[in-house]
């Protein structure tokens, strides 16, 4: 598989939706619009995939190398038929028709062994994460249209995606979050550098890049907060696996990041799983 086509969570400035609202807040008017789905048939997931190029290549310039016959204008790779499928879709109006706003993908442990592994594992060494294969979700191609970077569509994907979980019975989430190096990384590095001093995973669950970030040759003493996406992460209680991967095909350097539902704060276990 080619290096930047691989399980992301979205957080570059460029393209982020807004922070998760706090639990309580209420729902914006706009939201009664959106509904979540999971994709049934080929053509939602090619609405979902023209979302995707929208977002990665024509907004981010990222350099997406599709298989042969993909459609002109359509993110996708030999992982997607594997993939659930998330889609929050706006309903039509008078002046606008019905259109997916946002996405997310699943790989499920099962999937996983079918297709020969998690898309991580072509920026990390995973191996430390082996005990943990048999309730790993891994969550990909995550996006939202540009007119829709709002909290309301993040929660309704979140949501969706914890539901999923329960029902499957799946207890770890693993991802990646994309942070921009257009710096040069030093901004990224420093992230690294603060993050790691809290919200590190125990050795245990600890992975390396394959192709790291060079954090030794950066500057790492910069006042820079998480971006919004990334801050709603580690509010639910996720952790830092280990340093960041350079990925030179989408210009960002990537942490991974895996959540376990059972270090859901209260607030956001009652928001997500209904207790």
């Amino acid at each position: 598989m080619r290096r930047g086509e691989h399980a992301r969570m979205q957080i570059l400035e460029l393209r982020r939706p807004a922070a998760l609202p706090p639990p309580g807040a209420r729902p914006a008017p706009a939201a009664a619009r959106l509904e979540a789905v999971w994709a049934r048939d080929a053509d939602e997931l090619r609405a979902a995939q023209r979302l995707r190029w929208q977002v990665f290549a024509d907004e981010m310039g990222a350099r997406l190398r599709p298989p042969p016959g993909t459609p002109d204008g359509h993110d996708a790779d030999l992982f997607d038929p594997f993939c659930e499928h998330l889609l929050v879709r706006c309903a039509a109006t008078d002046t606008e028709p019905a259109r997916v706003v946002g996405t997310y993908r699943v790989l499920t442990p099962d999937a996983a062994r079918l297709v020969g592994g998690l898309y991580s594992e072509t920026e990390f060494d995973l191996t430390r994460l082996r005990p943990l294969r048999g309730s790993l979700a891994e969550l990909g191609r995550s996006c939202v249209d540009p007119a829709w970077r709002s909290g309301a569509v993040i929660l309704l994907l979140w949501s969706s995606l914890a539901a999923f979980m329960q029902r499957n019975g799946l207890r770890h989430m693993i991802g990646c979050a994309s942070m921009s190096i257009a710096d040069g990384g030093h901004s990224a590095a420093s992230l690294w550098q603060h993050l790691q001093r809290e919200h590190l995973a125990p050795l245990a669950q600890r992975v390396h890049p394959r192709l790291p970030l060079p954090v030794d040759e950066l500057r790492t003493d910069l006042a820079v907060g998480p971006p919004p996406l990334i801050k709603g992460y580690l509010a639910c209680g996720a952790k830092v696996l280990g340093p960041p991967a350079w990925d030179p095909d989408f210009g960002t350097a990537d942490l991974p990041l895996l959540l376990d539902l059972a270090d859901l704060p209260p607030a956001y276990r009652r928001r997500f799983l209904g207790g």
